[in-house]
């Protein structure tokens, strides 16, 4: 009966649609479903350079939607402004059969403002749509047209645009005047494009087929390295009557000398009060401080993207008359704010974000890898690094949003790669001390006081800075690896600094914390700071384990048990010292108190798939002596 109604369903949507019979699901090879959400079952993008203000983007797409996970590929986004149109937008949808099911209308296409958050001020659009069905699997198809009035930039090529995606088949060609310089970059493929020529133009073709689903593995290096990718950067380019040339970084700081040219220029109001805030201060880096903070206290970040104004500052004169700028601004405002007292300083391009955290721009392509900006001020033997956009980081500190990365900084001369400041194994610490008291009853009452450095005090300090009261208590009643227990006091302190600190004390009751029956006490030593991680050997890893960030964290513990007690089993040490990290523990009964001491060390850093074994051994190696039980017995 079922199959009678399929197929009666069949040959009726095939009369209604006859000729519309494409990306059949029976057609996909066995290997390219296996682990994926979703099969791209053709691409191909043409892109054009006509002229240095007018590059045409043509793209043909079909997805095979095969779970509600892989759905979001339904949905085709594009942005537009006045500096990029959309010249068509089609697209249809085809059941499991391959069977037409709808066509796109104009009037289903949705159009609104690209503003996100933190962004208040924009002229980027969007116009989108998605395709639905409720039945599983359905192939959906979009064919697009777009043009861009600049040469600034280019759009990169992924075959695989996301994990639990396999591809058919995906071509991308780049036609470009025969005279004109197209740099590019490839990952995960050693084939050279081909590279044919048609009267005056020079066209480069990539094509990829069958590339099976991945999954992001643990401590994965970038996407980019898991799947094939083209990035393509310009030589000679023009935005907005701005032309420049990208082929070096020098060149490429060029540009950007030529957007900020003019837009220091202070009201003398602020000029005065800048003069008051340094006078008989000549000590530069207490100067640069009192700047810095003179411009948190005055202004507040608002994402202003307008046209050339998603490159160019807005004017150091608007910044100070509003109060509020995006990045570029706010930079460009305490840029002018020292010019004016006498301190050089340098724009900087830098690809901010915990996710690009220890991973290093493209040295090797000069291009538009940036989307923030910070400032650079070279002092006598140092450097003060300026994240004009918080209001509440100290002078100097950059954390994982900034730091340990290369940037690009606009010198006179042009651009210029340097690196941020790094914070690794000797800043990011985690200082624990804890005197804890246990009760007949196995309940332990301690005091925890914790002294948090750079990267570890981030979200501590966030939290206390932007939560009240109320909601720290009920953060940190959710902390701890603890089956129950109750914060009965809490109070911080800030250090801020270069390096900042937060210091924070703790007053924690844990009722049942230690098993007392008859005359043995079960306790664990390690109270608060039990690693998590329990890894399982990936056997068919090919690529790299990535470590991005390197920290150490100590424990120091004191628990005054019930008097009486002797060790009956558990009083032993670890230590365990690998190229990953390294791990010690000692552990002794000193009269009525047990000691325990703990410190772990982990090691940024890249290491081979071979390597695998290995850290898989020493992360069970602590997980296990992180939860180690000490038995302890009444002496009769």
């Amino acid at each position: 009966m079922r199959i009678s109604i399929l197929l009666a369903t069949f040959f009726c949507v095939t009369h209604l649609f006859a000729g519309e019979i494409k990306y059949p699901v029976s057609a996909i090879p066995e290997k390219l479903l296996k682990g994926a959400n979703v099969v791209k079952r053709m691409e191909e993008i043409h892109c054009e350079i006509f002229s240095l203000t007018e590059v045409i983007v043509k793209k043909k797409v079909a997805y095979t939607i095969l779970n509600e996970e892989g759905s979001r590929y339904a949905t085709m986004v594009l942005g537009y402004d006045k500096l990029n149109k959309i010249l068509s937008f089609d697209g249809a949808m085809y059941n499991a059969f391959g069977l037409l099911v709808q066509k796109l209308k104009s009037k289903d296409i949705n159009d609104q403002s690209a503003t996100s958050d933190g962004q208040m001020i924009v002229d980027n659009r969007i116009k989108y749509h998605t395709f639905s069905s409720a039945v599983y699997p359905y192939t959906v198809e979009y064919e697009t047209e777009e043009k861009a009035l600049h040469t600034f930039y280019f759009e990169s090529w992924y075959a695989q645009t996301s994990t639990f995606m396999s591809v058919e088949k995906s071509s991308c060609v780049f036609r470009a005047p025969a005279d004109y310089l197209l740099r590019y970059k490839t990952f995960n493929t050693k084939a050279a494009p081909a590279i044919t020529t048609e009267k005056d133009k020079k066209i480069y073709s990539w094509r990829v087929d069958s590339l099976i689903a991945f999954k992001m593995p643990y401590a994965s290096p970038q996407r980019r390295e898991l799947t094939t990718a083209v990035i393509f950067a310009p030589s000679n380019f023009e935005v907005e009557g701005f032309k420049g040339d990208a082929s070096s970084w020098l060149g490429y700081g060029k540009f950007q000398i030529q957007l900020n040219k003019g837009r220091d220029v202070l009201p003398d109001a602020t000029i005065n009060q800048i003069v008051a805030l340094t006078a008989g201060i000549t000590n530069p880096k207490e100067k640069i401080k009192i700047l810095y903070e003179f411009m948190q206290k005055h202004t507040r970040y608002i994402g202003i993207q307008l046209g050339i104004g998603g490159w160019q500052p807005f004017e150091a004169s608007f910044v100070a008359t509003k109060g509020y700028g995006d990045c570029k601004g706010l930079s460009n405002y305490m840029y002018s704010i020292l010019k004016a007292a006498g301190i050089k300083s340098h724009y900087t391009l830098i690809r901010a974000g915990r996710e690009y955290f220890n991973v290093e721009i493209d040295h090797d392509l000069p291009s538009t890898q940036f989307n923030h900006i910070v400032l650079c001020v070279p002092v006598e033997k140092d450097t003060v690094w300026l994240e004009c956009v918080s209001q509440t980081s100290p002078a100097g500190y950059m954390g994982d949003f900034s730091g340990n990365r290369k940037v690009v900084i606009i010198t006179d001369d042009g651009g210029k790669v340097v690196s941020t400041p790094h914070y690794g194994l000797h800043e990011n610490t985690q200082l624990r001390k804890i005197a804890a008291k246990l009760t007949e009853d196995g309940t332990l009452n301690m005091q925890v006081q914790t002294a948090y450095k750079a990267i570890q005090q981030e979200d501590v300090s966030g939290m206390i800075t932007h939560l009240s009261k109320e909601k720290v208590k009920e953060r940190l009643n959710q902390k701890f690896r603890l089956a129950t227990y109750d914060i009965t006091d809490f109070s911080y302190t800030e250090k801020k600094s270069a390096l900042p600190e937060v210091i924070e004390d703790l007053k924690i009751t844990v009722p049942d914390y230690a098993t007392i029956t008859g005359k043995r006490i079960f306790i664990l030593p390690n109270i608060l700071n039990k690693n998590g991680d329990r890894l399982t050997l990936e056997e068919n890893r090919t690529v790299d384990y990535f470590f991005d960030m390197a920290w150490k964290d100590e424990d120091k513990v004191e628990i005054e048990i019930p008097a009486g007690y002797t060790v009956e089993a558990g009083l032993a040490d670890a230590s365990y010292k690998t190229k990953f990290g390294t791990y010690t523990t000692t552990l002794k009964l000193e009269g009525n108190k047990i000691i325990y001491h703990r410190v772990m060390e982990k090691f940024e850093g890249r290491f081979p798939a071979s390597d695998g074994k290995d850290i898989v051994k020493f992360m069970e190696d602590v997980y296990k002596a992180d939860r180690s039980r000490l038995v302890l017995v009444k002496a009769l």
